[in-house]
């Protein structure tokens, strides 16, 4: 005769104590402690008139036609990145030519790249081909060193209508550039011990750009722990500085 509805209800209850108490404690939750309160943001000064343009330009969109310049095709694997960075240079002579212009060095040395780049002393370093609009096309990221000095120049292009279009430009101390889906992303040193600078460009649709969407500072090594230093005197004061970062923060 079939059990009734409470009958099996009972039965099962049964038979899941049985089994909880032959495997002991195994997979119980267990308390990971107290939860922290949330806390919403308090907004300052709610009476502060809104700015309606920004106070500096920071250059948020780098886009400009590469002048001399075409694109075979439209296929940017047939464009000679030194012939890039040798119009660039064109553009900016005083910067390159002369005893006393600041990347001498670069100009200079631009004649070694005969063999094309990242080959011998030539200054500008290997280019690298990837899709970073999501048009299934390659765009073109390349960069150049800024000598002398530790500079490095850091530059994206893509392509529109068999002409080349620079979409991204930085100059930094750069300590490494990385690629990562439609994202520029370079590390740089900081004046502070145990951190390091962090920007990313990411590709706009509506600008037709990389755009800069993040800066930030963050830890690359472990915390060191402080000396500690006698008690200072009632009169004695002390100040601290942080070092900003070299661009104006995105929001």
């Amino acid at each position: 005769m079939p059990r009734s509805r409470p009958a099996r209800i009972v039965a099962l209850v049964a038979l899941l104590l049985a089994a909880a108490t032959a495997c002991g404690d195994a997979g119980d939750l267990k308390g990971a402690g107290p939860t922290e309160t949330a806390v919403s943001p308090d907004k300052l000064w709610p009476n502060l008139t809104p700015a309606s343009r920004p106070a500096y330009e920071i250059g948020e969109v780098n886009r400009e036609v590469v002048k001399g310049v075409t694109v075979p095709g439209s296929d940017l694997r047939n464009v000679n990145p030194v012939a890039v960075v040798g119009k660039e240079i064109a553009k900016s002579p005083g910067d390159y030519e002369g005893d006393d212009a600041p990347y001498r060095d670069t100009g200079r040395l631009m004649a070694d790249c005969g063999k094309g780049a990242g080959h011998g002393k030539c200054p500008v370093l290997r280019p690298y081909l990837r899709d970073l609009t999501g048009d299934g096309q390659p765009e073109l990221t390349l960069g150049f060193r800024l000598m002398p000095g530790k500079t490095t120049a850091v530059r994206v292009y893509t392509v529109e209508k068999h002409r080349l279009v620079q979409v991204m430009s930085w100059d930094d101390a750069v300590s490494s550039v990385e690629l990562a889906g439609r994202s520029v992303i370079i590390r740089s040193p900081s004046e502070v011990a145990g951190y390091e600078y962090r920007l990313q460009w990411t590709w706009d649709a509506d600008q037709k750009a990389m755009l800069l969407t993040h800066d930030e500072m963050l830890r690359t090594g472990p915390h060191k722990k402080e000396t500690p230093h006698p008690t200072p005197s009632p009169s004695a004061s002390h100040s601290a500085s942080r070092s900003a970062s070299p661009s104006a923060s995105t929001p």
